[in-house]
């Protein structure tokens, strides 16, 4: 497996130093790089590639708006001088953002979550395992443990994902877009709010679930749930 990739910026010095980088790793071709953002957008739309890198703002147009404009886009690396983002790059699903200068341990990471991003991807069908989730938070991609989930909260368009000994990830996406992610035999909805895993509930007693250590609601439509989870018992 070899990503194919190119480099969008401005700046000949950006270009060069991640060019270097890009030749540390077996794994990734760097096909092409460009300082003019409409170049490398056009030639992205007639040459797709696996993985790009591109930073936010260019005299032209900014990185966000060249990625938006793409029928098909790859992987993301956005690179960027500025802390602060826009929201519409949030609806990107970028692999990650790397502030400059550019550390190569940080490019490092950020290329590592690309690679481990399509292998899972890629990986055929009869091969996958229901191991992790990938979403999209504080803008860039995070990878979570199934078996570290608490529960899953709604916060109207955003999700809250509790995980344990660890910060909880909220991320822009409906409840029911995260259910279809999750393997049906391990996850359970049990009100229009919350999402438990099946193997951490410790009890259910007056519509309420008990998980190691936090008490939810059951709502009516769930019902036929908690009968069931009983009778297993």
């Amino acid at each position: 497996m070899v990503l194919k990739c190119i480099a969008i910026d401005d700046e000949p010095l950006a270009l060069k130093l991640i060019a270097g980088y890009v030749a540390r790793f077996p794994l990734l071709q760097l096909v092409q790089t460009f300082e003019d953002a409409i170049t490398g957008a056009e030639f992205l739309k007639a040459n797709p590639v696996d993985l790009l890198f591109v930073d936010i703002n260019m005299p032209d147009i900014t990185g966000i708006d060249l990625v938006r404009s793409l029928d098909v886009k790859p992987m993301v690396i956005f690179t960027t001088a500025y802390k602060n983002f826009a929201y519409e790059g949030f609806e990107l699903e970028a692999i990650d953002y790397i502030l400059k200068p550019i550390d190569f341990k940080r490019f490092e990471k950020a290329v590592e979550k690309a690679i481990e991003y399509h292998r899972y991807k890629t990986k055929p069908t009869d091969e996958q395992t229901d191991e992790s989730l990938y979403v999209y938070s504080e803008y860039r991609m995070v990878k979570i443990d199934l078996n570290s989930i608490e529960y899953i909260e709604s916060m109207e368009d955003y999700i809250k994902i509790h995980v344990a000994n660890a910060k909880t990830i909220l991320t822009l996406m409906p409840l029911k877009k995260v259910l279809e992610k999750l393997p049906a035999d391990k996850f359970q909805r049990i009100h229009r709010s919350y999402i438990v895993p099946i193997s951490k509930i410790r009890s259910i007693q007056n519509r309420k679930v008990k998980l190691t250590d936090t008490e939810l609601p059951v709502s009516e439509s769930y019902l036929d749930f908690v009968r069931n989870w009983m009778k297993s018992r």
